[in-house]
């Protein structure tokens, strides 16, 4: 039997075609392991007493050890059950059936930073160098709910993004910027609400319908409570303003995505690929289920529901985490809710290189290191990217540097090729393998969360929690023990450190927010900003969707703060458990 594989394997290669048996007969798995042993026991251990091996054991960043070859034996993948063809169910091989054949993803820069005349201006730049699509910073009392102004936001203002206190502030950040001809991604969770209105108010005032809006608000509650602590009140009324916005999308937004499902901040704060790829697909699932108990069809928004990706460095790993995504998500989209529109099942998502895999030392390397993330991207199947910057270590990134991050996204679309044919892995042995092991270990993490009740009832046990510091804790050790090699870092390292030109925030940037605020307050209508407020509370206390009397609000001038107090005040506050 050997000797007959042997022959199959020197015979000329023939076309794949449509007729062909996609799986291998019993004889030839048979005949695959023993020659896979028969090598092992030669080849192999001929190989290994010459030259041993670089480590005793290998593994991906996540720690997810892999064979030294992966064979049919290894695979049992049925295509047209587990692959599929682009653009059909499951939509493992990628949701569009012509994928970049037909339209590139979107290059997407994340950009943001002191006041919104300085974040537009970085806008039309970005434009102007062939961005496709804009995509907003907050700075971090933006993201708490607080206005410029407050003692809790005091050397915080436009220090990671830009400041957004009221109506005139989003009308200077688009100035110019035509709200429906751009798409608008706007990176901002436990607020989100408040943002999207202010948002829809704008295209208001301006003129533009509703329905020319494109783009997407994260608006990703339970991930802030996992791993990024961005919120304004507690899980279960944080749901209750998410649900708000998905309804309201799917009654006024055809073109927008209300909620970008991320597993990017669980990714960064130290979870393996299976857990990021888990707890994301969790979260949709409970947002999914709000939705449908609050008696919307699954088919009436579930296709404007997007979600977000680190691209960590392992690059394989990265490439096999997508795929992984897009077959668990169709099949619960089916499956768990009896989605019937294909566009249901969907899952579309936007990416962005690992910050957390940057370094200061030799930040030079990380122009190498986001290429690569980039091309797993791309190879995985994105529908949208964003390219870190080399200096993001230090700072937000100056126009040079994230002109270098937009430059490899559009050499890797137009110079390599990767983008001519697509899933040009798909068939891989080591991918298909990957790609199975992790959809098995992220299925069990929500067979888990199932049995807790649910994501929000497991947040509120510590459990995403707990398993991500779990994970970033061995990770760590890991790379003190030298196990792991980081370049720059623990190995290859230099004495002198390297001098790169930084972007620095003018800290008048806060006083000429505050002033700018005064000067909306001095000048806004006291009692329609009472009555607006009035109606923001009296719908919180009800069942009514807030969007409605938000939007009312922001076009009274209400800031930010003054909305999200009265969520405060309506739904109390959340502190973390004390075990974190």
């Amino acid at each position: 039997m050997a000797t007959e594989a042997a022959q199959r394997a020197n015979a000329p290669v023939s076309p794949v075609t449509p007729e062909a048996s996609h799986a291998e007969a019993p004889d030839d798995i048979a005949a695959i392991r023993e020659a896979r042993a028969r090598w092992q026991r030669t080849a192999v251990a001929k190989a290994v007493a010459k030259s041993p091996l670089r480590q005793a054991r290998f593994s991906t960043v996540s720690d997810l050890e892999v064979p030294d070859v992966v064979t049919p034996a290894d695979v049992a993948v049925d295509y047209l059950r587990d692959l599929g063809m682009p653009g059909e169910y499951p939509f493992t091989r990628g949701i569009q059936p012509t994928m970049y054949r037909g339209r590139l993803w979107t290059m997407r820069q994340f950009a943001g930073f002191g006041t919104p005349e300085q974040t537009n201006e970085r806008y039309h730049y970005l434009l102007s160098q062939g961005q496709m699509g804009l995509s907003v910073a907050f700075d971090f009392p933006t993201l708490m709910g607080y206005d410029s102004d407050s003692p809790r936001s005091l050397g915080e203002v436009g220090m990671c993004g830009v400041a957004v206190d009221t109506l005139r502030d989003m009308d200077v950040l688009f100035g110019g910027i035509p709200l429906d001809k751009v798409t608008t991604s706007m990176t901002i969770n436990g607020p989100a609400i408040v943002l999207l209105c202010f948002y829809v108010a704008l295209a208001d005032v301006r003129g533009i319908a509703r329905s020319a809006l494109g783009g997407t608000i994260q608006n990703d509650c339970l991930k802030e409570f996992i791993a990024q602590h961005a919120w304004i009140v507690g899980p279960r009324p944080a749901m209750r303003l998410v649900a708000d916005t998905i309804e309201f999308a799917a009654r006024e937004l055809p073109r927008w995505h209300p909620v970008s499902i991320s597993g990017y901040h669980i990714r960064e704060a130290g979870s393996t690929a299976a857990q990021e790829l888990a707890f994301t697909l969790a979260d949709g699932i409970a947002y999914v289920q709000a939705a449908v108990d609050r008696g919307l069809d699954v088919d009436s928004f579930a296709p404007r529901l997007s979600f977000f990706f680190d691209v960590h460095v392992d690059f394989f790993e990265e490439i096999a985490k997508f795929r992984a995504a897009r077959r668990i998500w169709a099949r619960t989209m089916r499956e768990r809710f009896g989605a019937k529109n294909p566009e249901s099942m969907k899952l579309k998502t936007h990416a962005q290189t690992a910050g957390v895999s940057l370094t200061a030392q030799q930040p030079y390397n990380n122009v190498a290191r986001v290429a690569v993330q980039c091309l797993a991207a791309v190879l995985g199947g994105t529908q949208s990217l964003h390219t870190n910057s080399l200096d993001e270590t230090y700072a937000l990134p100056t126009e040079e540097a994230v002109t270098i991050a937009l430059r490899t996204q559009q050499v890797m679309a137009h110079e390599t090729g990767v983008a001519n044919t697509i899933d040009p892995l798909g068939g891989s042995y080591f991918v298909e393998w990957l790609t199975a092991r992790i959809e098995s270990e992220a299925m069990e993490y929500i067979r888990r969360i199932d049995e807790m009740g649910g994501m929000v009832s497991a947040v509120e046990k510590g459990y995403p929690q707990r398993e991500i510091a779990s994970a970033a804790y061995r990770f760590q050790r890991q790379l003190e023990r030298g196990e792991r090699v980081m370049v720059g870092v623990n190995d290859f390292t230099m004495e002198e450190p390297s001098r790169i030109p930084l972007l620095k925030i003018d800290e008048t940037v806060e006083q000429r927010q505050c002033n700018e605020l005064a000067a909306v307050k001095g000048r806004r209508d006291a009692e329609n900003v009472r009555v607006a407020l009035d109606a923001v509370r009296d719908a919180a206390k009800g069942t009514a969707n807030l969007c409605y009397p938000i939007i009312e609000a922001a076009k009274a001038l209400c800031t930010e703060q003054e909305i999200c107090d009265v969520l405060r005040e309506v739904f109390g506050t959340h502190s973390d458990p004390a075990e974190f």
